[in-house]
């Protein structure tokens, strides 16, 4: 996995901005938790795939210890998904920054259903835990999906987020849930990029305005009722 690194300069700013403190959180209620897992699906996570992330298998296990203890403890796991449908609904990301037949090959290969689109087989999934398909980066997005409306009608506050990728729909993600009053977590040595430097990278950016930055066995320790300082 990733070795993050949080910049000196970056902590002092926003541990002055909290009048000297390292979190915006020492405490959660699990009943009011939801553990976000962010697309690791099959064409993520899979040898030789177009767009393989190498290093979310090794996060696999990290998810799965938030995951079993937030299940346990009457917290919500929701499995997210990203879809496709056609390029053309969302033209600008699948016909400007992309060739046409990679674009083409991505389409087919998030296609609901579909092998790549389908979770890791080595994700801890139970039938309580909810499994919701999105078709932007963010879960959040207008029209990406009706996960908004699932948190608040179940009472969450704060969100747990773990996937791949850190800097693309974890980073969009967590920065939603952010700007829509949750209580953003994000797990460090449980999210997954293509390199340290891109990790890294939106790690600050979100330690700085957006998340506290936990560790897994930190945020295992929240969910068992431990105050970190």
């Amino acid at each position: 996995m990733h070795k993050t690194m949080i910049y000196p300069e970056i902590r002092a700013r926003y541990t002055k901005l909290k009048g000297g403190r390292e979190f915006a959180f020492n405490e959660i209620n699990p009943s009011k938790t939801a553990h976000l897992i962010v697309d690791m699906q099959n064409g993520f996570m899979l040898e030789g795939t177009p767009l393989e992330v190498p290093t979310a298998r090794s996060i696999v296990k990290n998810i799965n210890s938030i995951t079993h203890t937030l299940r346990e403890h009457g917290g919500l796991n929701i499995f997210l998904r990203f879809t496709t449908t056609t390029a053309s609904e969302w033209s600008v990301y699948f016909e400007s920054f992309q060739a046409e037949s990679f674009s083409k090959a991505q389409v087919e290969a998030f296609s609901k259903d579909s092998h790549l689109h389908n979770l890791y087989k080595e994700l801890d999934i139970q039938d309580q835990d909810l499994i919701i398909d999105k078709t932007r980066f963010s879960a959040f997005t207008q029209g990406s999906s009706n996960a908004l409306e699932i948190l608040k009608e179940r009472g969450i506050d704060t969100v747990l987020i773990s996937g791949t990728l850190t800097n693309c729909c974890c980073e969009a993600t967590a920065r939603d849930a952010q700007q829509l009053g949750f209580r953003v977590i994000f797990i460090c040595d449980a999210n997954a990029a293509l390199s340290d430097y891109e990790h890294n990278t939106s790690i600050n950016s979100l330690a700085a305005l957006f998340a506290d930055i936990r560790t897994t066995q930190q945020t295992v320790g929240l969910i068992f009722g431990e105050k970190a300082a």
